[in-house]
């Protein structure tokens, strides 16, 4: 439990130790740590979110390379290799880099004989899935299959089930979604990923975590419309806005393992509970969450990274306040 006078920080390893410390031996270059740790992984959710989170870190780096090279027949070595090769493709999108195209085929290719090498893995198909965002015209096949609902774009939902029946509602496989609607709708109010998102999380069982999918759209909704320079902040209070932050609350928080909570899951729940002026909610979201803030989305409300962080803590202060009244 985190009170007030707490002070907050940005850690994407959030309260996974090992996977900080395997962050740490990453950044002096060394691979045993994270080869440890990645081989006492235990379950798909766990394996996904580390794989992406030691790829973020290692993006600049070419520690999975040497890895790789000391052990080309590692899975574990080999899947690292398709998400650093992904992360550096998105990263060059995101910068409209001019290699990006080549190495967006590049990720393709790895991340597709991955599907072979590593068949039980989910990752492969999520990779799959994030690159699918880089086709805006959807001129590859993979990425205008017919949706699943008719109020659903054309989109890689082939690529979904088949990361679905490796691990089914893999949180990770699902923001991918997202991000691919998102691209095809740059500006305005992205109603496909609110159709979308609604969908995913009134199918979904107790306690996964795409039953917070809606509070990211509106996170989005809010960071598009540019929420934080209205008057009067409606968007958080609105009846819709509250139903969706308890419902979060009820249906992924309160059954979820906390080991399986991700810190960004938390703080969009924190956050929109906060906003909805559920504070005592709030408080339980804050505890479970500790120290750890991530940017979004409370750099939605401002770019100011240090206002964030104040304003995380103005937050966690009210919410708590309340609960202990």
């Amino acid at each position: 439990m985190a009170r007030a006078d707490t002070r907050p920080v940005f850690d994407p390893a959030g309260h996974d130790d090992a996977l900080r410390a395997a962050l740490q031996e990453l950044r002096t270059g060394r691979w045993m740590a994270m080869r440890a740790l990645l081989a006492d992984t235990a379950s798909w959710s766990q394996w996904t979110r580390r794989t992406q989170v030691l790829a973020a870190m290692a993006a600049g780096t070419d520690v999975v390379r040497a890895w790789l090279a000391e052990e080309p027949s590692s899975i574990p070595a080999q899947v690292m290799h398709v998400r650093v090769t992904v992360e550096r493709a998105l990263r060059a999108h995101r910068d409209h880099n001019r290699r990006s195209h080549a190495l967006w085929v590049e990720a393709w290719d790895v991340s597709e004989t991955a599907t072979r090498t590593a068949p039980h893995d989910p990752v492969p198909w999520v990779c799959l899935i994030a690159l699918a965002r880089m086709d805006r015209e959807q001129s590859w096949a993979e990425h205008r299959v017919a949706p699943p609902d008719p109020t659903l774009p054309p989109g890689p939902w082939g690529l979904l089930a088949e990361a679905d029946r490796r691990d089914p509602y893999n949180r990770e496989a699902h923001h991918r979604i997202l991000q691919f609607l998102y691209a095809r709708t740059p500006s305005g109010r992205p109603s496909e990923a609110v159709a979308y998102a609604r969908r995913a999380a009134e199918s979904a069982p107790p306690g996964s975590a795409l039953h917070a999918l809606p509070l990211y759209v509106r996170a989005e909704h809010y960071r598009r419309g540019k929420g934080q320079d209205t008057a009067l902040d409606l968007h958080w209070v609105a009846e819709d806005a509250t139903r969706e932050a308890r419902h979060a609350l009820h249906a992924w928080f309160n059954h979820c393992p906390a080991e399986e909570r991700s810190p960004l899951d938390l703080n969009h729940l924190a956050h929109a509970l906060w906003g909805a002026l559920q504070f005592p909610e709030a408080a339980r979201v804050f505890d479970a969450l500790g120290p750890y803030c991530t940017p979004a989305p409370w750099t939605y409300r401002t770019p100011d990274p240090d206002r964030a962080l104040r304003l995380f803590r103005q937050a966690r202060t009210r919410s708590q306040s309340a609960a202990d009244t």
